[in-house]
C-alpha cells in the first residue's frame, strides 16, 4: 500500500520546494509535476519525497481528519 501525505508548499526553488504539514517541514521534489502550476500556499500530495498531485485545501484538511480518526481508533 502506498501513502501520500498532504502538505502545503511554503517556498519553491526550481524543481525543489519546502513543504509543511503540522509543523513538520520537508524538502520535496517537484520533478514529477513538471508542467503543473504549483505556487507557495498550494497543497500537494507527497509520496517518498516527491509531490505527485496538487489538491485543494479542503481535500488536504479532509485527509488529515481521516488520518486523525484512523490513529485515534488504533491508539
Amino acid at each position: 500500500m502506498c501513502l501520500a501525505i498532504p502538505m502545503q508548499v511554503r517556498s519553491i526553488d526550481r524543481f525543489e520546494c519546502l513543504c509543511e504539514a503540522r509543523g513538520v517541514e520537508r524538502q520535496v521534489s517537484l520533478f514529477m509535476m513538471q508542467g503543473e502550476d504549483v505556487s507557495p500556499g498550494d497543497f500537494v500530495l507527497v509520496h517518498v519525497g516527491y509531490a505527485i498531485q496538487k489538491i485543494s485545501a479542503e481535500d488536504a484538511a479532509e485527509s488529515w481528519q481521516l488520518f486523525d480518526e484512523i490513529l485515534a481508533e488504533n491508539a
